[in-house]
């Protein structure tokens, strides 16, 4: 998993490897951290950790898959596959 601890508590980003895929299975900020970005910058760690390993990104976490469509700059970097 991503992850990122502020203010002791934990915002995460699931995901499961299979072969060359990065699978985003899940995205999770507590209420605590809402509105300060760690969604994105978790789903944007992933991207650069696909990027450096040649690997697909299958994005089936909704957040995810949201913030991927709306921005093409880190999509132009890796394949990304939509389920």
């Amino acid at each position: 998993r991503f992850e990122l601890r502020v203010d002791g508590h934990l915002a995460e980003l699931v995901y499961e490897r299979h072969g060359d895929r990065i699978v985003l299975v899940h995205t999770e900020v507590p209420e605590e951290l809402g509105g300060r970005g760690l969604g994105g910058q978790l789903v944007a760690a992933a991207v650069d950790e696909a990027a450096a390993k040649g690997l697909t990104i299958v994005a089936r976490c909704p957040y995810a898959k949201h913030w991927l469509q709306t921005h093409p700059d880190a999509t132009a970097r890796v394949p990304v596959v939509y389920e």
